[in-house]
């Protein structure tokens, strides 16, 4: 099991995917996990995939808007991945505008139990992250605007 996450800011969504942060952090994630697989014994004709995540929870400024895409790209890449891979993805649960939190369970048959958040939690998130952007970037400018005195 693995979790990735898209640590830049902006994405653009029409950008391939290997030349982007969102291929390259996914399939560093993707290649660890199937590798450790692989070196524990696993055949790779017998890999199957669950994919779950993906949900915007953070509303896009318009639907034109190229950046703010994460869930968007995650989707997009998992499922290139997978079929690329020649994987089959036996289960999904991507996308939409709601987070997911996932208990898997490594026992004989790998169950895998989604919860999705109620959307007022995900607002309040999202109302905690806006807050804490925006003082974030007022402490970047205001270090960039003052001046340096050197004696």
């Amino acid at each position: 099991m693995n979790h990735f996450l898209l640590s830049n800011r902006r994405y653009a969504k029409n950008m391939p995917l290997s030349i982007t942060e969102a291929g390259r952090y996914g399939i560093q994630a993707m290649e660890l996990l199937i590798n450790a697989m692989l070196k524990m014994g696993a055949q790779r004709e017998n890999i199957h995939a669950k994919a779950f995540g993906g949900g915007s929870v953070i509303p896009l400024v318009s639907k034109r808007d190229n950046f703010l895409c994460v869930g968007e790209v995650n989707v997009r890449f998992i499922r290139e991945f997978l079929k690329n891979d020649g994987i089959p993805l036996v289960m999904a649960d991507l996308g939409g505008e709601r987070g997911r939190v996932i208990h898997f369970v490594s026992g004989n048959d790998y169950s895998v139990y989604v919860r999705k958040i109620k959307r007022i939690l995900s607002q309040k998130l999202v109302s905690r992250e806006k807050k804490f952007w925006i003082k974030s970037i007022a402490a970047q400018e205001r270090a960039e605007t003052e001046t340096d005195i050197w004696l």
